[in-house]
């Protein structure tokens, strides 16, 4: 494989009738979970009242969702699945931070298949997820597993073992750190538009790099003032 070429990805096999209608029983209970969650408040959701307003039974909520809150959040997982695959698919040769920060701009840029902060009051709930503990626990576990598989990936780009060399897990807790506070930022706002969240990710970014080339100058200075004191 040469250096430029993207990692190779893992082949998905194409849904058959009996996956996209499981596929789209999962989406309606979100979006159904998310709509109960913002309308009522968590604590007077119940799982009932979101599999009655995805018109399905509360045993296919359960073969799909541990509990409410997991329910609710389903976009995360979803978007942070396609975060990863767009990291896989980045050339070869881009330096990981690089390649994670672009993996997030071609989610964000994706009209296809579009992240769920482009569906209304998605905002909304991003701000009551600090708000609820239940959702903050929820939220927080999603978000590990996705970093997690992230870690792997770059072990991957980078030839290592995680276990061993810690470039992977800091890589991707700096860059998923960036994003989520980008996320938050933009939770905190009023905007409705979807897109103020790209600029909002493109700035964070931009500081993390300006903040890593200011210390590097600044140890890099310290460390030639103190050889030459020592001379």
């Amino acid at each position: 494989m040469k250096a430029n070429e993207p990692l190779p990805d893992r082949p998905q096999p194409p849904e058959d009738r009996r996956q996209v209608k499981a596929r789209r029983t999962r989406e309606a209970l979100a979006e159904a979970a998310v709509e109960l969650v913002l309308e009522r408040g968590l604590g007077a959701v119940t799982v009932e009242a979101i599999a009655e307003r995805a018109d399905v039974t509360r045993r296919t909520f359960s073969r799909h969702f541990s509990g409410k809150e997991d329910a609710a959040l389903d976009f995360t997982r979803a978007d942070g699945a396609r975060i990863n695959a767009a990291l896989r698919a980045r050339p070869g040769d881009e330096p990981p931070l690089l390649a994670y920060r672009n993996a997030v701009t071609d989610w964000l840029a994706d009209r296809e298949s579009p992240g769920w902060h482009h569906r209304p009051r998605l905002r909304e709930l991003y701000a009551v997820v600090d708000e609820e503990p239940a959702l903050f626990a929820a939220y927080e576990r999603i978000r590990v597993d996705a970093q997690e598989e992230s870690v792997r990936i770059v072990a991957d780009r980078l030839g290592v073992d995680p276990a061993r060399d810690p470039r992977p897990g800091v890589v991707v807790g700096a860059a998923a750190g960036v994003l989520t506070a980008a996320l938050r930022a933009w939770a905190r706002g009023t905007d409705q538009d979807a897109t103020d969240l790209a600029a909002l990710v493109a700035a964070a970014y931009d500081a993390l790099v300006g903040e890593a080339a200011r210390a590097t100058a600044t140890a890099t200075g310290t460390t030639s003032e103190n050889s030459a004191s020592r001379e």
